[in-house]
């Protein structure tokens, strides 16, 4: 009798943190998206325009250095871990999911092929990770759209001068063979509470 009071009285103590937990997601999750989502279209701008002055090879800089530096400016600024993740890795050093990211990846594959709308596809919650710590873990999808496919798209439509430029500047390069609504990975954020 002793256990079933405590067992209730325990129960009854935490369903008050439910709604605050609910209330704290929705918050986190608000506030990543103000933060983190405008930085995606400024890529893609910075993308097209390059791809406009300089032609798709001259493009690459902009995905193997300004990119990462624009990512780099909101994690200093934030404090968060902020990148660009994919299944088909382009470049190994920054570009590799983690199990957390690799899973939601997955599952936006599955429900992209289901019918959901790619742009629309994201993921978020709060975890525990080994260390004791807790995180607000969040994941939108990059849908492929057209200028992605200017590199990402099937290795025989790529010409010969981009395919070698691509080899010397990713050697184990994966991220090829794309079609425009498929999913080429996700902007994924880390942040520490």
């Amino acid at each position: 009798m002793q256990l079933r009071k405590w067992m209730a009285a325990t129960l009854l103590a935490s369903v008050p943190l439910l709604p605050a937990l609910a209330q704290d997601t929705a918050s986190l999750l608000d506030d990543t998206r103000k933060t983190a989502l405008p930085l995606l279209p400024q890529v893609v701008g910075t993308m097209q325009k390059a791809v406009k002055e300089g032609g798709v090879v001259g493009a690459i800089p902009v995905c193997k250095e300004k990119a990462p530096q624009m990512l780099q400016s909101l994690r200093e600024r934030t404090g968060w871990q902020i990148q660009r993740v994919s299944l088909k890795v382009r470049n190994a050093k920054t570009g590799v999911p983690d199990t957390w990211e690799a899973l939601q990846l997955a599952d936006f594959n599955i429900r992209a092929q289901s019918g959901e709308r790619p742009d629309q596809l994201e993921a978020y919650e709060i975890v525990t990770e080994g260390d004791g710590r807790r995180y607000f873990r969040y994941a939108k999808a990059l849908p492929v759209v057209d200028v992605c496919t200017n590199c990402h798209g099937p290795l025989d439509s790529l010409s010969p001068e981009l395919q070698a430029a691509l080899k010397k500047d990713y050697p184990q390069d994966q991220a090829t063979g794309y079609r425009v609504g498929q999913i080429r990975g996700a902007l994924v954020v880390k942040r520490p509470l």
